[in-house]
């Protein structure tokens, strides 16, 4: 059980929150502080102890940050919260549109005569660093590395997180971590690597088969590796929360003190591969020898699932699938204005825990109505909880962590008599996650290069959303898993393997959001008659089985091959799905997948 503390800002904690934060900039002699939402791994995703954007300015978003200056806190967002942002923080914050501004250019802004401004070196990566500090160059603004300031005035901070990990069983991991490590280690030598520096929690989990809870909702426990050019790994963890794996971790693996890990890298002679946009910036002045920034070696094994995880996660979307199927069946059963978003998020949760192989929710489940639907990752809360009225659409973003897989699945629901508008954004959505889920593409391209597949029937109408189309997605794992995405700045080529999501959506603040998302999963393309034999492809396997809500859609304006898309999902749907439902649940799937 996660223990629950106060690590959220009331609007009106704001203000002396802030205000005991200058007391410690102006006794340190600095002109600022830097707060980012990060703790010293670099993932994504925090533990309570490590809130201390979310304590200080009240956001709560997965990504931003805060620059408290002496007369100005600027809280950076980007273009996924910035109406969330004006709802939860005082004003004493200002939002600052990231990454249109940056960091430097904010700063030469709010310091032209110059300045010293604080960091944390464990909550930075060195590539962070290191770019900011050279735009920073001549400006007379000088970043300083120092102690945790929020730490300081924090009183009642919760302690570092202290969960105990498990062993992940070879059924579902499909290789050892024996093997893993050899593998790559052969890959450090053939690359002239000594060794690797490993900081991300998830690829440790990854690479030594294990997983934790460390952080709510996903599956991980925090530490440090070293991962030698000969397959032997020092892992830096509190020997706590490795009671029990005695048998499990091998013989290549020394289990360390965290503590002992600075003094581990400072010792490492020879070329070292590091990853320096997460690799934190105390690590790097730690490395006296060469350094090769040739990324974290487990990010792209570890994106590229091998055929149990993919068996394993097809397995457990369908179970997924049920849990979900049952709540729509349910849902639209309930009239307008009879219930709320939280009693839709329970209902959910209850429904998915039937199934014993799920470990917890794989995030905190989106069920927005209405205006909050445009709140692209909204979250219900006591203050914001709203009835489903009639006219509404609801955004029911949710999935499930699972022995042999993750989930993450997204249905826009009618509620009651919806407008046109809303119907004719909704099927510009459907046009482009059809297009995307039918695309054929050849091998080398990113994410970069076929994103906008999604997005072309809303840019016909003048329409766009501010998020990417898709993310990585782990085995039992983070739900947002790198480095693959389907995004503007994604330079990553998809592989044969790679699970993400497409989930193109459209929202229009203060009336309602819509989103529809499956996972796929990339595999190689069947050579067609007239194609070139030299130039391979590679298309999308679906794994999320669920229906999309036909009254929502405007048939007509779907092409043939559009249509013959969605009857044939829905199709499998029915096939997949009407087995593992109740028999009252079966006949409103029938209905609900009836050919178009």
């Amino acid at each position: 059980m996660f223990q629950t503390f106060e690590v959220t800002a009331r609007p009106e904690q704001g203000p002396p929150r802030l205000e005991a934060l200058r007391g410690e900039l102006m006794a340190e002699g600095l002109d600022g502080f830097l707060i980012p939402r990060a703790d010293a791994h670099q993932g994504e995703y925090v533990a309570a102890h490590d809130e201390r954007l979310s304590w200080l300015t009240g956001f709560t978003g997965s990504a931003g940050f805060c620059v408290a200056l002496r007369e100005i806190a600027g809280v950076f967002i980007d273009g996924r919260y910035r109406t969330q942002v004006k709802d939860q923080v005082a004003d004493v914050y200002t939002p600052v549109p990231w990454p249109d501004v940056t960091l430097t250019a904010w700063l030469k802004t709010q310091l032209p005569q110059g300045g010293r401004v604080g960091f944390d070196p464990w909550l930075h990566s060195a590539g962070q660093i290191k770019a900011a500090r050279a735009d920073l160059d001549g400006t007379g603004i000088e970043l300083v590395d120092c102690a945790n300031l929020v730490d300081r005035v924090w009183a009642g901070q919760p302690a570092p997180p202290m969960e105990p990990a498990k062993a992940h069983p070879l059924e579902f991991a499909g290789e050892s971590a024996a093997e893993k490590c050899t593998r790559l280690g052969r890959d450090l030598r053939k690359a002239g690597h000594a060794a690797a520096v490993i900081t991300l929690p998830d690829s440790i989990m990854w690479l030594l088969n294990i997983r934790g809870a460390d952080i709510p909702r996903n599956p991980v426990a925090h530490g440090f590796a070293i991962l030698h050019a000969d397959g032997q790994v020092d892992l830096f963890m509190a020997p706590s929360k490795l009671e029990g794996l005695g048998d499990h971790l091998s013989a290549g693996v020394r289990v360390h003190a965290p503590d002992q890990f600075l003094g581990a890298v400072e010792a490492l002679e020879g070329c070292v591969r590091v990853d320096m946009g997460t690799l934190p910036d105390i690590v790097a002045t730690k490395l006296s020898g060469q350094i090769d920034d040739a990324g974290d070696p487990c990010a792209l094994p570890k994106a590229r699932k091998n055929a149990a995880e993919i068996a394993g996660s097809a397995e457990a979307h369908l179970r997924d699938g049920a849990a979900l199927v049952e709540v729509l069946a349910w849902l639209d059963q309930q009239p307008p204005g009879s219930i709320s978003e939280t009693q839709v998020v329970s209902h959910l949760e209850a429904c998915r825990r039937v199934d014993n192989a799920l470990q917890d929710i794989s995030f905190e489940t989106i069920a927005g109505t209405g205006p909050n639907g445009a709140i692209m990752h909204y979250r219900v809360t006591e203050e914001t909880d709203s009835t489903l009225q009639d006219g509404h659409l609801l955004v029911l973003d949710s999935g499930g962590q699972y022995l042999d897989g993750t989930t993450d699945v997204t249905r826009t629901v009618a509620i009651g008599t919806v407008g046109e508008a809303e119907k004719r954004a909704f099927t510009r959505v459907l046009k482009g996650m059809i297009s995307l889920s039918m695309l054929q593409w050849p091998v080398g391209l990113a994410g970069r290069d076929i994103e906008c597949i999604a997005r072309a029937p809303l840019w016909a109408a003048g329409q766009d959303f501010n998020h990417g189309v898709g993310h990585g997605v782990g085995a039992y794992l983070s739900v947002h898993e790198g480095p693959q995405r389907l995004a503007r700045t994604s330079h990553v080529p998809i592989e044969p393997g790679m699970i993400l999501s497409n989930e193109p959506g459209y929202y229009r603040e203060g009336a309602f959001g819509i989103r529809i998302e499956n996972l796929v999963v990339a595999q190689e393309a069947p050579a067609l008659a007239d194609a070139d034999p030299e130039r391979a492809m590679l298309n999308w396997k679906t794994l999320t089985f669920a229906p999309i809500d036909r009254r929502l859609i405007v048939v007509d304006t779907l092409t043939f091959s559009e249509r013959n898309w969605l009857n044939d999902y829905h199709r499998q749907v029915a096939e997949h799905i009407g087995p593992r439902v109740g028999s009252a649940t079966r006949m409103w799937l029938d209905a609900a997948t009836a050919p178009i």
